[in-house]
């Protein structure tokens, strides 16, 4: 879809503001640099965000033989984001300040047998209630509700198309959560969230070819492809977790045979550890956290069985991210969410093992395959910055009225 001059507007502005949040304080010259926008475009940028009490004047730096640079830098108090993250077994919530500090957090268990649309939307209503009730802010400053939905989605519309882990089809979420949250509000996918987090804050930036493989019930990779998000023709890229790794192989909810998740997804590897050891006491079958949890444990003790089952998965997913090396020839593989971040350095070792003997060599040589740093949770994080997209997207619009349907996301940076 062409955009217009109003939508490169909104990437600008976005972008000028994403730099002086990482870069704080800052010049106007150095956010020229940064952004490759001329120095008047970024003056009036700038002038906007003063406007809006994004951002602030914070005095002067000499510059080599002219007059001082004045100094920008974000003005935290300047507003509040809350980022979703509606996972299959839980809702965690985020509140930030514009520089994306996180102010308060609460979290929502949720039980199997628990995915029905209005069941979410109660979680998620909680836990938005109870972030802004911690966080003792006013409506008025809340900016927006990014939400983070697994499968596919429809953002200008906030519908949550296809979610096969819960045999959604076509919900339209953001109508149901407009029925209990009086923010804006903003729908995008794990993937996309994990791949801005990273770019923003992570082991992508500054790089202009990253994969963040998003690792937990679920399973797929979010792309930064030449310095910008990667969202493909219908907001789909990134599905590699329902690529076919095994013909014929273990049954997958999308309908399929033998796809990545049904291997290296949470799920996936309880199966691997109940075929390994099928009376293992580390098997909780009703509680994958649970699961993981004993498992890293195991691992961090040396268990023989633990130690295997890592490795069998590591086995699997070396081979998926050979694939997205050879493909895509990124700088970083970045392996994030709960399940990398429980398994951790045991999981990550065994996975640069295993992608050394598939991936070719010139563009694994290129390669990093990392861990995420992000302290926080990068799904939370990154859904924010969807809520900080929106809100730029009318200057000057501050309301706690719900956008109209293709009014609630800017387009990608």
């Amino acid at each position: 879809m062409k955009r217009t001059s109003r939508d490169i507007r909104t990437a600008n502005r976005y972008e000028v503001l994403r730099q002086i949040i990482a870069e704080s304080p800052t010049s106007r010259q150095e956010l020229a640099a940064a952004t490759g926008l001329s120095l008047a475009t970024v003056a009036t940028l700038v002038g906007e965000l003063l406007d809006l009490r994004m951002i602030t004047e914070v005095g002067f730096e000499d510059s080599a033989g002219g007059r001082p640079r004045g100094l920008v830098a974000v003005n935290a108090s300047g507003g509040a984001l809350i980022g979703v993250d509606i996972a299959e077994t839980y809702v965690h919530v985020e509140l930030f300040d514009l520089a994306l500090n996180v102010l308060a957090r609460a979290d929502e268990d949720m039980r199997p047998g628990e995915s029905r649309p209005e069941q979410v939307v109660g979680h998620v209503a909680a836990a938005v209630g109870s972030v802004v009730a911690q966080a003792g802010v006013e409506a008025a400053r809340v900016l927006g509700v990014g939400v983070s939905v697994p499968g596919q989605v429809d953002r200008d519309s906030g519908v949550a198309e296809y979610a096969p882990n819960w045999d959604w089809h076509d919900v339209p979420l953001l109508d149901l959560l407009a029925e209990h949250i009086a923010y804006p509000l903003y729908l995008d996918n794990p993937l996309r969230a994990c791949a801005v987090a990273e770019l923003w804050f992570g082991a992508a930036r500054g790089r202009g070819d990253a994969v963040v493989v998003n690792l937990g019930t679920g399973v797929g990779a979010g792309l930064a492809l030449g310095g910008g998000l990667h969202r493909g023709v219908s907001n789909s890229a990134g599905e590699w977790g329902h690529t076919t790794l095994v013909l014929d192989g273990r049954p997958c909810h999308c309908g399929n045979h033998g796809c990545v998740e049904t291997y290296v997804g949470a799920p996936g590897i309880m199966r691997n550890l109940s075929e390994l050891d099928p009376g293992s006491a580390l098997l909780c079958p009703q509680d994958q956290t649970a699961t993981i949890d004993a498992l890293a444990r195991a691992v961090a003790g040396q268990d023989p069985v633990a130690l295997k089952v890592v490795q069998d998965t590591a086995r699997y997913l070396g081979a998926g991210i050979a694939d997205l090396i050879n493909l895509l020839n990124p700088e970083v593989v970045v392996l994030s969410s709960w399940v990398a971040a429980r398994l951790g350095g045991p999981l990550l070792d065994e996975v640069r093992r295993a992608v050394a003997r598939h991936a070719l060599r010139r563009p694994l040589a290129a390669t990093e395959i990392v861990l995420s740093p992000i302290p926080t949770d990068p799904v939370s994080l990154g859904a924010a910055t969807f809520a900080l997209e929106g809100a730029l997207q009318s200057v000057g619009q501050r309301t706690a009225r719900r956008p109209r349907a293709g009014s609630r996301t800017a387009p990608p940076a």
